[in-house]
């Protein structure tokens, strides 16, 4: 590993701290102005109404464009999305070696085959307990338990100390796939002695211990046996585990399991070909549907988050050509809700309800458990690694200060209140934020990736509020009106509060505006522009208190 008196060791999150979603954690070691760097995830997160038509919402990697020749690799812990999917769409701005397991290679290649086929990735396999090399780093991956197959923590080892990098995880011990979260491992590198901890944060607010998914599998079974209708259950789909639960306790009350939608599909596929799904019994296809009677038979869905393209939205629209719910049927929502869907998860649940199908949500039995630690998942951790520096990440503020204070009052010596854009030295002492690097976020849009005024997204946001007029008017050679002007409103209101046709009223304003300009004046096509463009605002504003965007065509006769 490299040595040198001016060596530091320094963190830099450039997403998800500070934000659910769209994590990016960058390590650096070496002197300022020649480190090398290690990425670890590189996710999205999903974009709300405040972005219209925007798909996905990805970190900024100005920072990280311009270190490229610097940086080694990329480390994924696992393969949800908030966590590896910006890869395809970033990649071919950096086009670095990435390394992860199985599962997520398997689940990135799937990606890769339907929408960037254009270029391959180049990947390095690991699994939990491999170690090797980037560079200055020694790194680790350590078995942990979540909600996906393969997940690992991170122990990135140099020089300067030891940073353990938890990515996603959680205490159970009886998992229904894959290795419980490694206890001896963590211990051991305690003894060894830790430098800093990152860690996720996301259920820092949650006092106890996280059921397990044994706990969630009795539930589900004993909810679906009393079910006499259809069991439709969604989920996210890369919660393998989850699905195997169904699977069992579908089993067990006598019914067959439906896959619907495309990533649940896809999410099987690569459990199946891994070897995941061994004394499963096989799916059921689409064309079984009409021959199984209602009460046996359970369909895992996609669309927990109320995403509108999802099969339970359409499902729920009666918008499915093969399949569809009906009164007495049961929604079982195993899953929880990301903030922000809020409002489209109880769209999709009211429109489920007026048909008559019965809701059950995680407030209603135990359908879920998170993937996540609660505080005294969070104690045992600290326990076992006993770091000099905590650094909470993964999680929104009041997340990260409730992690905060239990680092804390756990004794650790010091805890590191970050956010995205703060690089935080760890060695050498004293842990310290040196410098702000530009951050931000950056939208897939269709097929194109930019900023938001490369995508024009604020202009489409002020058009959602308050519409759009277009007029194109012809001016003799005297610079009068030939005849009356064309308008074409979008998102306006048809008449005002007298019930006058706002198409009439941007017509009138547009005479008296020409009318009133000296004619000499008139000879300057910018002068009629912009004097009919505001007046048409103001009038408008003045009838209706919202001024829309407005396109002025101004044409001269010959």
């Amino acid at each position: 590993m490299a040595s040198g008196k001016n060596n530091e060791l320094v963190f830099l999150p450039l997403g998800g701290v500070g934000e659910i979603g769209m994590n990016l954690g960058v390590y650096g070691f070496g002197p300022e102005g020649n480190r090398q760097w290690l990425m670890v995830d590189l996710g999205v997160s999903f974009a709300g109404p405040e972005l219209p038509g925007v798909d996905l919402v990805m970190p900024d990697i100005r920072f990280l464009e311009n270190e490229r020749p610097n940086i080694l690799g990329l480390v994924v812990t696992h393969a949800h999305e908030d966590h590896f999917g910006a890869i395809l769409d970033l990649w071919p701005k950096l086009k670095i070696p990435v390394y992860c397991t199985a599962f997520t290679a398997g689940l990135l290649e799937t990606k890769r085959e339907l929408d960037y086929s254009s270029y391959d990735v180049p990947v390095t396999l690991f699994k939990a307990g491999d170690q090797f090399e980037l560079g200055p780093f020694a790194i680790e991956a350590i078995a942990v338990a979540h909600s996906i197959p393969e997940p690992v923590s991170l122990a990135i080892k140099t020089s300067l100390g030891t940073v353990i990098h938890t990515g996603d995880w959680k205490i159970d011990n009886e998992p229904s796939l894959g290795a419980p979260t490694d206890e001896k491992r963590f211990s051991e590198l305690g003894d060894e002695g830790v430098l800093a901890l990152v860690c996720d944060s996301t259920n820092s607010m949650r006092e106890g211990v996280s059921p397990t998914e044994h706990d969630v599998l009795k539930s589900l079974t004993e909810i679906i046996a009393n079910e006499r209708g259809r069991v439709a259950i969604t989920t996210f789909s890369s919660n393998v585990g989850r699905i195997i639960s169904i699977a069992r306790a579908a089993k067990e009350a006598g019914r067959q399991v439906l896959l619907v939608g495309r990533s649940i599909k896809r999410s099987v596929t690569v459990a199946e070909e891994l070897g995941y799904l061994e004394g499963i019994d096989p799916f059921l296809n689409e064309e079984d549907y009409p021959y199984i009677p209602r009460d046996k038979i359970v369909m895992v869905l996609t669309g927990s988050q109320g995403e509108q393209r999802a099969a339970l939205a359409k499902l729920s629209r009666d918008e499915m050509r093969s399949l569809a719910l009906t009164a007495g049927d049961t929604v079982i929502y195993s899953s929880r809700s990301i903030p922000g869907n809020e409002r489209s998860i109880i769209d999709t649940q009211n429109r489920l309800i007026d048909m008559g199908v019965k809701i059950i949500t995680d407030h209603d039995a135990l359908v879920h458990v998170s993937g996540h630690p609660r505080r005294n998942d969070l104690k045992k951790m600290y326990e076992w690694v006993r770091p000099k520096i905590l650094v909470p990440v993964h999680g929104e503020a009041l997340h990260l200060a409730a992690q905060t204070v239990l680092g804390r009052q756990a004794g650790i010596k010091t805890v590191a209140e970050i956010r995205n854009g703060d690089m935080l030295k760890l060695a050498p002492e004293p842990a310290e934020i040196i410098d702000e690097v530009p951050v931000g976020q950056i939208y897939k849009d269709g097929n194109l990736i930019g900023n938001e005024d490369e995508m024009g997204i604020s202009e489409r946001r002020k058009l959602s509020y308050v519409g759009h007029v277009a007029v194109s008017f012809l001016l003799d050679k005297h610079y009068n009106l030939v005849e009356m002007p064309e308008v074409v409103t979008f998102g306006l209101p048809e008449t005002d509060d007298e019930g006058e046709l706002f198409d009439d009223i941007i017509s009138n304003t547009i005479e008296t505006t020409i009318d009133s300009i000296p004619r000499a004046r008139r000879k300057d096509d910018e002068v009629i522009h912009e004097a009919v463009r505001r007046s048409i605002r103001a009038t408008i504003n003045e009838k209706w208190g919202k001024k829309p965007v407005c396109t002025v065509f101004i044409h001269h006769s010959k």
